[in-house]
């Protein structure tokens, strides 16, 4: 009641301001936009401000991170495209916001459906990145990414995303989660190898 609380706490504001330019000097201009600096304040022995600059500095996220949805596509010896994504329809019934729309594509001669979606929207402002689309997918075609910053002007424009602006090659999904990529494709190799195995009996 004497006010000894609010002078204690502007103590701990005014060393925090010293700590901060004695930082800055005994790091020589490398404490900021350095992922060595960001590691720094990011650690409990960062003194003074420890804030990141964003948007020039980002922070690291985990492998386990989950944003936004896409799709996957294998690359062929020839450099062909193969999409993953069958258009089973898994993925929008497990929705919860319902934001997936998928268009299944037809042959034009038999009408028959070919397992490869023709279309397909995600509404990026109404998912709600919980990653039930990915760990439904029977086929290892839709993951979570790590790009968390949709600021647009237009989101009717920007962030309806289709087929095109979602479809990502599994070597970017292998660069962002390489524990998950490697332990997957290890399972598929060994799914296949059983496979191989059951038809060599045959």
């Amino acid at each position: 009641m004497d006010g000894m609380g609010i002078v204690r706490g502007l103590g701990v504001t005014l060393k925090r301001f010293l700590d901060t330019y004695i930082e800055d000097i005994r790091w020589f201009g490398k404490r900021y936009y350095t992922e060595e600096g960001v590691k720094h304040r990011m650690s409990t022995d960062a003194r003074g401000i420890f804030t990141i600059q964003y948007p020039e500095e980002k922070l690291p996220v985990p492998e386990e991170f989950r944003f936004l949805p896409f799709l996957l596509y294998d690359v062929g010896p020839n450099g062909e495209e193969h999409i993953r994504c069958t258009s089973c329809g898994i993925c929008p019934k497990v929705c919860p916001p319902q934001c997936i729309w998928i268009v299944r594509t037809n042959d034009p001669n038999t009408g028959r459906p070919i397992p490869e979606p023709e279309k397909f929207f995600i509404d990026m402002d109404i998912c709600m990145n919980c990653g039930l689309c990915a760990e439904y997918c029977p086929f290892d075609a839709i993951k979570m990414d790590h790009d968390y910053e949709l600021s647009v002007y237009d989101r009717h424009a920007k962030n309806l995303f289709d087929k095109e602006k979602l479809l990502k090659p599994t070597s970017y999904y292998a660069d962002i989660r390489p524990v998950n990529y490697a332990r997957e494709e290890a399972a598929r190799a060994e799914a296949e190898a059983a496979k191989a195995a059951r038809h060599s009996k045959e």
